[in-house]
């Protein structure tokens, strides 16, 4: 019998936190003002080593990846367990691009080919700098490679991408880099 109610309670414990949102109470003044239900990237965690997106929003230097990695509708899929490696463009790096591009890759109509860049930045699996070495191929999200090059000693990517950071996240690193790297 005490078996079966340790059974029952553990079935029970498992099916509240397996559920699919969480609630949150947002505060004012210490008083609970509103409820609401949310994914995800919305609940609030500031103990932890922040996750991938959260990461980059932290960042201002990378709000353009992060409005572009939101409109493709990425933003719950970077969050989860991954483990993830992003070469993550600061904003100069978009800004490279020729105008309009940005604008245009951000549109509705054209979510699938921001969707494959996006991809193109994004390895499953975590690789830290000193694991890069000269020549090494890796197979991107979008299905195609990019290729490391040692550069004066440093890794690039596909020989013309700097990477000017390497920052650490809770579902794998971000490498922040100095290009957008375009799918060939």
């Amino acid at each position: 019998m005490k078996k079966s109610f340790f059974i029952l309670g553990l079935a029970t414990l498992v099916l509240i936190s397996c559920k699919k949102n969480e609630t949150v109470a947002t505060t004012s003044d210490a008083e609970v003002t509103e409820t609401q239900t949310v994914g995800q990237e919305g609940v609030l965690d500031n103990e932890s080593t922040p996750d991938i997106v959260k990461l980059a929003a932290s960042n201002e230097d990378l709000s353009t990846l992060v409005k572009a990695v939101q409109s493709a509708g990425l933003a719950t899929s970077l969050s989860n367990a991954g483990p993830f490696t992003v070469f993550a463009p600061v904003n100069a790096a978009f800004d490279k691009l020729p105008a309009g591009t940005v604008e245009d890759l951000l549109k509705p109509e054209n979510n699938g080919k921001l969707n494959d860049i996006l991809g193109h930045h994004t390895y499953v699996g975590v690789i830290k700098t000193d694991q890069f070495s000269d020549g090494q191929n890796l197979g991107m999200v979008d299905g195609k490679n990019i290729t490391i090059k040692m550069v004066d000693g440093k890794p690039t990517v596909n020989g013309t991408v700097n990477i000017i950071a390497s920052v650490p996240a809770s579902n794998g690193i971000v490498h922040v880099v100095d290009g957008v790297i375009l799918p060939e």
